[in-house]
């Protein structure tokens, strides 16, 4: 099902067809997960935050969505998990919506890592019987299993984000969004985080959506890089990036090249 969007609403729906392939397993992807045309959103009376957004998101895909600070990636991504309903545009994404990953975990201080896992379990229905052995699937998936009993306060900003990681997987959706979920860490954490990330995604199948303002997380990432420009947000442009880009001295390259786009996107929205 798809809708044309004059007044604020929003539309779940899957539909369509591309080529690609699944991760982990080789098969061609024949869904479109999300669909967004001519979208934009405006709050009030404002200035539009995004206008004109066009984007499609196969099945399995990894899409980094990348741009200076206050160009509406975040405000894309609500739009994407049906939190904020757009202004105009059609709008296209799973029926059952899209698991959230955000830059702070936002555990619950007096849950377990298994408990915090357990709990979006409950929450999707799962029944008590069957929600410890998810947990402990989810927790070992995320390389968490020697930490199910410890409470966040007792975990490191890595490993608590590796515990939001296997929650918002407990949500069984086929589309995975993450707000800057490791801006806040640092390098060697980030980079382990990342080689986990990229693990995950190939055994799970995953389309996911990844907001970051880092130019070569986003190459080390994603299968595409979206460019977002300053407001009013749109797609300025994309790259394609093939296993053989990610090698350093080719990733080092692409870097250049997005980055210096970035800069010159700064320095007229500045002007």
């Amino acid at each position: 099902m798809r809708t044309e969007l004059s007044v604020p609403d929003t539309v779940h729906a899957v539909a369509g067809a591309s080529s690609s392939t699944v991760p982990g397993t080789g098969a061609p992807a024949t869904t479109v997960m999300i669909s967004l045309e001519k979208l934009g959103k405006r709050f009030g009376t404002g200035a539009p935050v995004l206008a004109n957004v066009n984007v499609t998101i196969r099945q399995g895909e990894f899409v980094a969505l990348l741009g200076a600070s206050g160009c509406g990636k975040s405000t894309l991504l609500n739009l994407i998990a049906g939190l904020e309903p757009p202004s105009s545009g059609a709008l296209e994404v799973p029926a059952d919506g899209a698991a959230f990953m955000f830059q702070d975990a936002a555990l619950f201080p007096w849950l377990t890592a298994k408990g915090n896992v357990e709990l979006a379990l409950k929450l999707r229905g799962v029944d008590r019987s069957e929600r410890s052995s998810r947990a402990d699937d989810l927790l070992e998936l995320v390389h968490l299993s020697g930490a199910a009993g410890k409470r966040p306060h007792e975990l490191s900003g890595g490993m608590r984000q590796r515990v939001a990681l296997a929650r918002s997987l407990a949500q069984e959706r086929d589309v995975l969004l993450m707000d800057e979920p490791f801006a806040a860490l640092d390098a060697i954490t980030r980079d382990l985080l990342h080689d986990e990330l990229e693990r995950v995604w190939r055994r799970t199948g995953r389309t996911i959506v990844f907001v970051t303002h880092n130019v070569r997380e986003a190459i080390r990432l994603g299968q595409r890089v979206l460019l977002m420009s300053s407001r009013p947000g749109r797609v300025l442009n994309e790259w394609q990036v093939s296993p053989e880009q990610k090698s350093p001295a080719r990733a080092a390259a692409l870097a250049a090249e997005i980055t210096a786009e970035l800069r010159e996107e700064i320095r007229r929205h500045v002007h």
